[in-house]
């Protein structure tokens, strides 16, 4: 019997220093439908992930803390496991480049480089970004600040030991230039121009400024540095140096790594450097996808411009998180998250398209059929079109994700469930069985129940919940494989049962604020002092327990400005049934628009010549591309809110206290 073709995927190593975003979740995720894909595919995977957790930085940033560097690598990484659970990441290995294990092999690559020659100690002396754990040399740098991260960069002088990167550049040029190694091939062109045509310089390995790090043997005052330490890991995991290396035997070289575009220069011309140094096989491909943006820039806990992937899976489930990340950035190019296109995927893709196809279908079979719909003896010419279109998903799929296209393969899936849609309006089910047409009327259920049941297996690596909900409707088993499951026809007979509503429809308004808030909340932490953050609250506090009780202070309350205000205009928000945009006189000739959820309640024509009560200190945020300038203090009773309105002879501007 032939032994299973494998396939080994990895993710870069996460740098534990800060909170986990989104933009950490897009490489996991997608390397995950990948993992899944390919198992469904019959492959043996091995799918790697894990933290990369030595570092100057994590050694600062502990002392802050007033943590050993290990117990504060320990609690984010604990952080980070929980997040790929709620995801539903089906790694097959978490490595630590903390293991034991790893650093004993990290130990023996470094000695065993050394003793080749490739490895030699010198000094050091010229530029060092510390967040990035980067030299650099003044022609690298981009407007005098580090090229990759525009922070400041500090003159250093140190004794290092130094990898022959520049002794490899010829053949690491020729890796780049003449296969496909590396993708997309826009990343060849920058790794040449920018790195190996000017001329590649030998690399720091060592450090000796900080010690939380793997020591190098008999020289104490080093510890080995990022780039072998780090980079080392998708070996090691495979128990590489380690006396037990079948995993390597059996797995290596790896088919796919895949990194963010911001590392591709160490795994695109340090990373095969050091494996050609060691003489191994390098991999099949490194893919150096584009970033997940936040208006436009890159998400940043010190920005304070995150969205916190915890909130996000808490509130709409894994399904529609995964979805999005998936459906919504072509791998390559970078992307904007937008909570709106989130909002939109999950009502329009998810709610409408995907869970009404499958609430419509299954409760025809059960009411015309009482669940029990057979297979026709042969198909009707008619359909020809619509078992075709099902037929040639598998097809497209294995086309457009071999070529990592993974957003494409995701829209080829709801191309289908939205046809299934339409064949539904086509063929009227609900007029066959008013006419008792009971034969055509079981061969439109039948097609209907194929092309969900095909669409439902097809979608088993991109979601993890709902298809299998799909499967327990439709009365079959999940399948492992796709072999013979993309193929119409292959159900002889179903017996479905009642299908609960996939995904609820969302209140976008409300929804968009929820998003709106997140964010705001990020950034307002991300600025406080150390030891103020929600997360460095030490619990059982006098503090704590206050906020508990919902009890603040009289400084609390003062830090809020409240003031009178007379409204002058007051018109409804285009596309929207809750908001209204009312223009505000606050005194001293000044004025400022504010938008509120209160359209229900107050016609916009009898709001002007009103006073009213402002938040006047409240940050400001867009909503529908309006910039609201404070908040309207009301009352609410039921479901009625009320304008909370001051004595007449109030002057606008007027402090309330």
């Amino acid at each position: 019997m032939n032994a299973k073709k494998t396939y080994y995927i990895t993710t870069p190593i996460y740098y534990p220093s800060g909170k986990w975003h989104l933009g950490h979740c897009y490489t996991t995720v997608g390397c995950d439908m990948l993992a899944r894909y390919k198992r469904m595919r019959g492959y043996d995977v091995f799918y790697l992930t894990g933290t990369d957790e030595h570092g100057q930085k994590i050694e600062k940033r502990a002392a802050e803390a007033g943590v050993t560097p290990q117990a504060f690598v320990d609690g984010l990484v604990g952080e980070l496991k929980d997040l790929w659970k709620r995801l539903d990441i089906s790694y097959d290995k978490y490595i630590r480049t903390t293991d034991a294990y790893h650093k004993a092999a990290v130990s023996a690559i470094f000695d065993r480089l050394l003793k080749k020659g490739d490895i030699y100690k010198s000094k050091y002396s010229g530029l060092y970004c510390t967040p990035c754990e980067s030299f650099w040399t003044k022609s690298q740098l981009a407007d005098g600040k580090c090229p990759d991260c525009g922070r400041e960069v500090a003159e250093t002088e140190e004794e290092c030991y130094f990898f022959r990167l520049s002794a490899y550049a010829d053949r690491v040029k020729k890796l780049l230039a003449e296969t496909d190694f590396l993708e997309p091939k826009s990343r060849v062109n920058e790794m040449v121009n920018n790195f190996i045509d000017p001329g590649l310089t030998d690399l720091a390995v060592s450090r000796s400024s900080f010690s939380w790090g793997i020591p190098v043997k008999n020289d104490a005052g080093h510890v080995i540095y990022v780039w072998i330490d780090a980079l080392s890991n998708y070996i090691t995991a495979l128990g590489y140096a380690s006396g037990d290396d079948g995993l390597f035997k059996k797995y290596w070289p790896a088919d796919l790594q895949m990194v963010g575009k911001e590392i591709v220069r160490f795994h695109s011309i340090i990373w095969p450097a050091l494996l050609m140094a060691l003489e191994l096989p390098l991999p099949k491909k490194v893919c150096g996808h584009g970033l997940l943006l936040l208006a436009g820039d890159k998400m940043s806990k010190s920005k304070g411009n995150v969205i916190d992937p915890f909130v996000l899976v808490e509130r709409y489930g894994i399904d529609p998180v995964r979805y999005y990340l998936l459906r919504e950035v072509p791998f390559g190019s970078d992307g904007t998250y937008s909570g709106e296109a989130f909002l939109h995927l999950f009502n329009q893709d998810l709610c409408n398209d995907l869970g009404n196809l499958v609430k419509r279908t299954v409760a025809m079979s059960l009411q015309y059929f009482g669940g029990r719909v057979v297979r026709p003896e042969k198909p009707d010419p008619a359909d020809a079109g619509f078992i075709a279109a099902v037929n040639a998903l598998d097809g497209k799929l294995e086309a457009l994700i071999d070529k990592l296209l993974i957003n494409r393969a995701a829209e080829e899936v709801f191309a289908l469930i939205g046809r299934a849609n339409k064949y539904i309006d086509e063929t009227k089910p609900w007029a066959l069985f008013k006419e008792k047409d009971t034969a055509v009327l079981s061969r439109v259920i039948y097609n209907l129940l194929e092309a969900l049941r095909v669409a439902a297996a097809a979608l088993l690596p991109f979601l993890t919940v709902a298809p299998k909900r799909i499967f327990q409707s439709l009365g079959l088993a999940v399948p492992a494989l796709f072999a013979g499951e993309l193929v119409f026809g292959k159900v002889a007979a179903y017996q479905t049962t009642n299908a609960e509503a996939l995904f609820p429809r969302l209140d976008i308004e409300r929804e968009l604020t929820f998003l709106e808030d997140i964010i705001a909340k990020a950034a307002a932490n991300s600025v406080k002092p150390a030891g103020t953050r929600e997360a460095d609250k030490q619990p059982g506090t006098q503090e704590e327990k206050a906020m508990e009780e919902g009890v603040i202070t009289i400084d609390d309350f003062m830090k809020v400005r409240l003031v009178t205000a007379r409204v002058l205009a007051c018109e409804k928000v285009e596309k929207s049934d809750k908001l209204l945009k009312s223009t505000l006189d606050i005194g001293g000739g000044e004025t400022v628009t504010v938008l509120s959820g209160i359209a229900r309640w107050y016609d916009p024509a009898e709001l002007p010549g009103k006073d009213v009560v402002l938040v006047k200190n409240l940050a400001p945020r867009k909503m529908r591309g309006i910039e609201s300038q404070g908040m309207l203090l009301c009352s609410s009773k039921g479901d009625r809110l009320s304008l909370v309105c001051p004595e007449k002879g109030a002057e606008p501007g007027s402090e309330v206290r």
